[in-house]
């Protein structure tokens, strides 16, 4: 036992150093007035709630919130959740050729780092970008994505960029649904639809809770995407909560507000988790 620890301890070490030691720091500096500069960079002081007082009655704070969970429920419940699972429906009981070669075309728009997807997106939707030159060659005028229709452009190039990881999910889980069920829920004169909700469905209940939790949790910490498009803008309509954590943080410089702020995200994130488990009736 003693020699098992032995070996292990190179990694708690690691842990402790690597993520332990970051998440309480973050939840002390939440509680400190601690700045890039001036005279509360130099002696950071001990100021209990007020970085939480001063959040909760900031109106971009609750602003921020909101686009949160907009952009959480568009791109992430919605958009990569039941997009993914269509997929996964749809390429259910093809052959390996079909499902090999539609794979490696949605998942190349997961494994793309997300700065160059965010590029891609901006080349796309911008004032002269491709889909404003697809417009003009049939007749149509331009349109100002990025400025009129913000939060469904940020939406849809997370969509893009996320589904993959949802549809490889849903597959493995499809897969391991036995067929001997479906074929006597057909016999038994089951139709497609309630084939889907009352057989599959509820089988597959546990890799949908998993996923919509995974999914959540890298939504709410999508960062270089949204500012890399439109920098939260135009004013504040794209300004998610890391968005205004990044702004507070290292623009006006206010660390140990921005570490309170990521605290209310991680309270965020816990919330919708338990939220998800408890009403799919999950046991963990």
């Amino acid at each position: 036992m003693y020699r098992s620890i032995f070996f292990l301890l190179p990694s708690w070490i690691l842990l402790l150093i690597f993520f332990v030691g970051p998440i309480l720091l973050t939840f002390y500096f939440s509680f400190t007035n601690l700045a890039l500069t001036g005279a509360q960079a130099q002696s950071t002081e001990f100021i209990g709630f007020q970085n939480f007082v001063t959040m909760f009655q900031d109106p971009g704070f609750r602003i921020s919130v909101l686009r949160t969970i907009v952009f959480l429920f568009l791109s992430a419940i919605i958009g990569q959740q039941v997009l993914g699972f269509l997929l996964a429906i749809l390429m259910k009981g093809k052959n390996t050729t079909f499902r090999r070669t539609i794979g490696i075309i949605i998942i190349a728009g997961w494994v793309t780092p997300e700065i160059v997807v965010a590029f891609c997106w901006v080349a796309f939707l911008s004032d002269n970008g491709t889909l404003n030159m697809l417009l003009n060659s049939i007749g149509l005028e331009s349109v100002a994505w990025l400025f009129t229709f913000p939060m469904i452009s940020v939406c849809i190039a997370n969509i893009w960029h996320g589904t993959a990881f949802s549809m490889m999910i849903f597959q493995a889980s499809l897969d391991d649904v036995p067929k001997t069920v479906e074929e006597a829920a057909i016999i038994d004169g089951a139709s497609k639809f309630q084939l889907l909700f009352r057989i599959i469905l509820p089988m597959v209940k546990g890799s949908i809770v998993t996923n919509m939790i995974l999914v959540t949790l890298q939504t709410l910490g999508v960062f270089t995407l949204i500012y890399t498009m439109t920098g939260g803008g135009p004013g504040n309509s794209t300004q998610t909560l890391p968005i205004f954590m990044y702004n507070q943080a290292f623009v006006n410089y206010q660390l140990g507000y921005g570490t309170a702020i990521s605290l209310v995200l991680l309270v965020i994130g816990i919330i919708a988790s338990l939220f998800y488990i408890r009403s799919m009736k999950v046991q963990i």
